[in-house]
């Protein structure tokens, strides 16, 4: 027997999941559902989202209702007109909300995957959340949806050490993978009854907030150590920044160093040491040293190579905001 499926997710980090279902013979993907195509690029073309280009590279039909909730009733029968029935939803970072009649609208309802240990970090934004407050792991959680926001129950989870070099870039990678490894070895276990249902503890919970632009803006009177965490969880994107000469540049990589200084440091940031190939910045406790950036308008590039030509000197300031 193999199951019917109906995919929900939006993201990159929902594709391998997804390919992982379509070359299992348990399984048969018959429908996709994801979110609208969306301006992108300095030129604000119309994008699909990645899970719509590898369904239809798969030949599966694709859906993209501006909102589920709204459009159940058309998209009942879409999916109707496919198959009578379909035995369960897979849901991996789809980005809308869904309600009791699409949650039940599969036999078996509906099993997300979500990438942090339930019920810590629930939420829009769990692997920035889980690097910036410091965690030492996070992992996978396959659970069944409810109308919540990551209330169900959970059936397996498995998690991954994150390190002082893990970003939310090398975390995403990690947990997409992750995730499609669970669903190959575990979903099937799942909808044969074979694991066991666990409640969440409401009380343990987290929530992992949708990061604001706001809060990437780096604020040099911290620790060394918590500038570090906010960097490395938002690498590559948003980015957390600062700013130099008044112009707005991305710190994408760098990592606290000696544990002290002579300096006051400013939320501006002051600069504590620059040469050809280090450029450190004074915190409130310890110094950070910038090994990555990316100015407005331009391409990523090592410190090394952002140096050249610049003129900078210990005690400077590095500007505000115009």
């Amino acid at each position: 027997m193999s199951y019917k499926v109906i995919y929900f997710g939006t993201p990159q980090f929902a594709v391998p999941p997804l390919e992982a279902l379509v070359e299992d013979s348990r399984y048969q993907v018959l429908a996709v559902i994801t979110q609208p195509d969306r301006p992108a690029g300095r030129g604000k073309k119309l994008s699909p989202p990645p899970v719509k280009i590898i369904a239809e590279n798969f030949g599966i039909p694709v859906f993209q209702p501006a909102s589920v909730a709204k459009e159940w009733k058309a998209l009942k029968e879409s999916l109707l007109e496919i198959a009578p029935s379909f035995d369960v939803g897979v849901v991996c970072a789809f980005g809308q909300i869904l309600k009791a009649p699409c949650l039940e609208f599969p036999v078996k309802g509906c099993i997300n995957i979500h990438a942090s240990l339930l019920p810590r970090w629930r939420g829009a934004a769990p692997i920035q959340r889980a690097i910036f407050a410091g965690d030492s792991t996070t992992g996978i959680s396959l659970m069944q949806m409810d109308e919540g926001l990551d209330t169900g129950d959970w059936y397996v989870q498995v998690g991954i050490p994150i390190t002082e070099s893990t970003t939310s870039g090398t975390l995403h990678d990690q947990l997409a993978d992750l995730g499609a490894k669970l669903l190959q070895d575990e979903l099937h276990a799942i909808l044969e009854g074979a694991h066991q249902a666990h409640p969440q503890e409401d009380s343990s919970a987290t929530y992992a907030h949708k990061v604001s632009k706001e809060e990437c803006l780096i604020s040099w009177e911290r620790d060394a150590a918590e500038v570090s965490r906010l960097v490395r969880a938002m690498s590559p994107t948003p980015g957390a920044y600062s700013f130099l000469n008044g112009d707005r540049v991305k710190i994408l990589l760098g990592r606290p160093v000696e544990p002290a200084h002579n300096l006051a440091p400013s939320p501006a940031g002051t600069i504590y040491r620059v040469e050809s190939e280090r450029l450190e910045i004074a915190c409130g406790n310890g110094i950070f040293s910038i090994e990555r950036l990316q100015m407005a308008g331009r391409a990523a590039q090592n410190i090394e190579t952002f140096l050249k030509g610049m003129q900078l000197e210990r005690g400077m300031q590095l500007t505000p905001a115009p």
